[in-house]
């Protein structure tokens, strides 16, 4: 397979530069507690509901179906695999942490990096394949993945609590336009458009406020680091290991890979302070792993090349 590094090098560079800008933004005063607090709210209840929406419009008849459907069954076992990995590889750790690790095992920032990526590496065949894998990590990360921050008394309360989020009914909403290929109306599909590009933008500036006053080796702790080798590493092989195994089609196998190796999702962050699980630890373990996938994602691609 020939592959283009160029389009990779150009999100991670990206992603960086805005998590500066709200380092510097926080530094000088203009992100401050309260307005970090909105952030986070705009981002869970607004900017990523409309994000989860506009990510399921792409085109679904029975030949592409048909054709997808490897690549789905095979995103939808990384995701059972991914969940029970979750409960096993963080014996130990403490509860708020744990959760943060847990959420961040099954939710890869894919859904960022993932599109762009796949096109830029594996052509437009890719990005349809990466546009199929994303739609169980997507159903995972804002249902099962829900229930590692949502705390009810009974699961009853559980249940609606999450059925309720605002990201589950965007699920819900992204699914049944995908399914009936329905398009939102007019200003109403220009609104969510709007709000959704908006979403990646104060993700990342709530991620670097977060960074400002943080040494930045205190990021590189032993727990932040064996997170980067299992998302990094751990999980992308294991998926490598099964796709070869089964003889797949090598496009379906790279996609798959390159997809499962990416670094913890930005919203990992997001939730973690909405939740009270320690933004600063979830900050640390999307940062760091962000930065080690800059050598990780090119190898995995020469590897599979």
């Amino acid at each position: 397979m020939d592959m283009d590094f160029n389009n990779l090098f150009i999100m991670q560079g990206m992603l960086f530069s805005l998590m500066l800008l709200g380092l510097y933004l926080r530094k000088i005063g203009m992100i401050t507690d309260s307005n970090r607090e909105l952030l986070t709210d705009l981002v869970v209840n607004v900017t990523l509901p409309c994000s989860i929406v506009k990510s399921f419009e792409m085109e679904f008849n029975g030949e592409i179906l048909r054709s997808c459907l490897v690549i789905f069954l095979v995103a939808i076992g990384i995701q059972i695999g991914s969940f029970l990995l979750s409960y096993m590889l963080y014996p130990g750790v403490e509860e708020k942490h744990k959760k943060v690790l847990q959420y961040a095992t099954i939710c890869s920032n894919a859904g960022i990096l993932g599109n762009p990526i796949a096109e830029g590496i594996f052509g437009p065949l890719g990005l349809m394949y990466a546009s199929v894998y994303l739609i169980p990590q997507r159903t995972f990360m804002w249902s099962m993945g829900l229930t590692y921050f949502t705390e009810c008394p009974d699961k009853k309360s559980l249940v609606k609590k999450v059925a309720t989020h605002p990201c589950i009914i965007a699920v819900a909403i992204g699914l049944f336009l995908m399914i009936a290929q329905l398009r939102l109306p007019g200003f109403v599909g220009q609104t969510v458009h709007t709000l959704a590009g908006a979403n990646t933008g104060i993700s990342m500036l709530f991620i670097g406020s977060i960074l400002a006053g943080q040494c930045f080796k205190s990021m590189w702790t032993r727990l932040t680091v064996y997170y980067a080798f299992v998302r990094l590493f751990l999980v992308p092989f294991l998926v490598w290991a099964v796709c070869a195994l089964l003889h797949l089609n090598p496009l379906v196998t790279g996609v798959s890979v390159v997809l499962a190796g990416m670094p913890a999702a930005s919203v990992t962050a997001i939730l973690a302070a909405k939740y009270s699980c320690d933004e600063v630890f979830a900050t640390k373990c999307v940062i760091s792993s962000t930065l080690l996938s800059m050598v990780t994602a090119p190898l995995w691609c020469i590897f599979l090349a």
